[in-house]
């Protein structure tokens, strides 16, 4: 029997109350994936009857797949970073908003129209490599996971996309690149101390903690990049990271300890420390 679009949005609504604090913009999105609609075409059609008995069956799956916990992008597969569409799989962390400060900073690093070589450490997606790529055309852009299944899902955003400027490595942090400098390096590393209890919960069910968490403090991986970094960067060449709302004087430490210049902590849109960025030394006129 044909639904009206009202009538399933409020279904999934009273469903999803129980596991996010935006029940009916999730019903909707979910919809909308399962008819293969914009959520804008639902919310202008709340009358409209659904005789599509495969969509409904669809949209009955997603909703339950979200009632138990699983984030919206595991549902959907799909998640949009810096305007791009990106696959999403349990294999990879979700792409956060905050990490786009990441490419913005690592953007007024690197001059349009250069031909810069840039390395994405811990890529698990792909979504900073791909951001940059897509940015400047001419940069070559390498990106490494110690994930080989992670690669798999970058390599196939990168086809997805059509960006030939970009390539994924299969190895741990450094080691796929090990002769290689570079322009800069930019990573979301795991920084996550494991005791951090402000961790939601379904972050620590579905998504991969070896993407998520540092060791005791968070900071294990950070140390580990901070101080092999300069190895690979060109005199002159930046390292950006992104690291905790409450790492940022830990992290300048760390890059000043490595012999990094011109260290900077920037605020995401909520004010609070979320990347650093420190200039290797040997620059023409430093």
């Amino acid at each position: 029997m044909a639904t009206e679009v009202c009538q399933l949005i409020a279904e999934g609504r009273s469903r999803l109350r129980p596991v996010t604090d935006q029940p009916g913009h999730e019903a909707e999105i979910l919809l909308a994936a399962a008819l293969g609609k914009s959520r804008a075409w639902i919310m202008a059609h709340p009358e409209e009857r659904i005789l599509d008995c495969e969509a409904t069956d669809r949209y009955e799956a997603y909703v339950t797949r979200r009632s138990h916990g699983e984030p919206v992008a595991y549902v959907l597969g799909e998640k949009e970073f810096w305007s791009l569409p990106l696959e999403v799989t349990p294999d990879v962390l979700i792409p956060r908003p905050e990490t786009e400060l990441v490419v913005e900073v690592a953007l007024t690093h690197l001059l349009r129209g250069q031909q810069a070589r840039v390395l994405d450490l811990a890529a698990g997606s792909g979504a900073i490599a791909l951001a940059l790529a897509r940015e400047l055309p001419r940069i070559t852009v390498i990106g490494t996971d110690i994930s080989a299944a992670a690669i798999a899902v970058a390599q196939r955003n990168a086809r997805r996309l059509g960006l030939a400027n970009v390539q994924f490595r299969t190895g741990n942090w450094f080691d796929p690149v090990a002769e290689e400098r570079f322009d800069l390096i930019a990573s979301n590393p795991p920084y996550i101390a494991a005791s951090d209890d402000r961790v939601e919960p379904a972050v620590r069910r579905f998504e991969p903690h070896g993407a998520l968490f540092g060791g005791t403090d968070g900071l294990e991986a950070l140390r580990e990049i901070t101080g092999a970094a300069g190895g690979h960067l060109s005199p002159g060449g930046w390292l950006v990271v992104e690291h905790g709302d409450r790492q940022g004087p830990a992290v300048r430490e760390l890059l000043s300890a490595a012999g990094f210049a011109a260290i900077t902590t920037h605020q995401d849109l909520a004010g609070l420390d979320r990347c650093t960025a420190g200039r290797w030394p040997g620059r023409p006129g430093a």
